[in-house]
């Protein structure tokens, strides 16, 4: 079998896209929870949105799919920070998710960012990619919804 292989430096969508597609196929024919995925309504969207009633001050952009939530971004801005609106607001989250369907929570987060906050709200570590940034670790965190 001969083959050629092809190095760039630069972004190919129409490869990426290839990739993308033959990747979702395997998926899809090895585990009926990624094919299940793929139906329309089957991934539910969850925003939380926070305001000073003139602008936007932080809030949790979620989704819920095979039982859990995944919490992709979760952010307030600074004068807000250490007044017990995080710790209101990811609370919010999980009930709804349960509402949703979801028994269990994911999420990630840097070393410099909120470890120890979502500890402190029954998550736990469940991987780490040490020196990711250099000098940094990267966590992923995951907590049975009660």
């Amino acid at each position: 079998m001969e083959y050629q292989v092809e190095v760039l430096r630069e972004q190919h969508e129409d490869f990426t896209n290839f990739l993308s597609e033959k990747i979702r196929a395997y998926n899809n024919e090895q585990s009926p929870h990624h094919r299940e995925s793929r139906k329309k309504d089957a991934v539910l969207p969850l925003q939380l949105i926070v305001t000073d009633q003139q602008q936007w001050i932080g809030g949790i952009t979620a989704e819920v799919y095979w039982g859990w939530v995944e919490i992709h971004k979760f952010w307030f801005s600074e004068e807000y920070r250490g007044k017990g609106m995080g710790t209101k607001l990811l609370a919010q989250a999980e009930l709804v998710a349960k509402d949703m369907g979801a028994t269990k929570a994911l999420l990630t987060t840097y070393e410099f960012q909120a470890r120890s906050f979502y500890e402190a709200h029954g998550y736990q570590v469940v991987g780490e990619i040490k020196d990711y940034p250099p000098g940094s670790s990267y966590y992923t965190m995951v907590k049975v919804l009660p």
